[in-house]
């Protein structure tokens, strides 16, 4: 069992849940707005109120998306990802996998078998 970790510009998470619920991941996944520092990125400033102040935002919002996924459909599933959410930018986001183990029950705090 893998973890994936999709990080992606937000208008982009209907397009990544499409896809995923195509690889029946539907109950598997969650996901939250995260902010983080973007450097490669372009800022446009903004003017602050009736001032000549320009703000340029140094963090911007994406959308995480972490999902459970079976060994075989990792490989699969992260090429329909990178062929359908890239436009060919450096801010297009990033995927993480990771290796899942084990899962425990925070109530009984028992170890149980990571089953989908």
């Amino acid at each position: 069992m893998k973890k994936i970790e999709i990080i992606i510009p937000h208008e982009r998470i209907d397009n990544a849940n499409r896809i995923l619920n195509e690889f029946g991941i539907r109950d598997e996944m969650s996901f939250y707005q995260i902010n983080g520092s973007r450097e490669k990125t372009q800022f446009t400033s903004v003017p602050v109120g009736r001032t000549n102040i320009m703000y340029t935002p140094k963090y911007g919002g994406r959308t995480k998306i972490e999902a459970l996924v079976e060994d075989a459909l990792v490989k699969k599933l992260v090429e329909e990802l990178l062929n359908k959410l890239t436009t060919g930018s450096v801010s297009d986001g990033k995927i993480f996998v990771y290796d899942a183990y084990e899962v425990y029950d925070i109530g009984s705090g028992k170890k149980t078998e990571l089953n989908i």
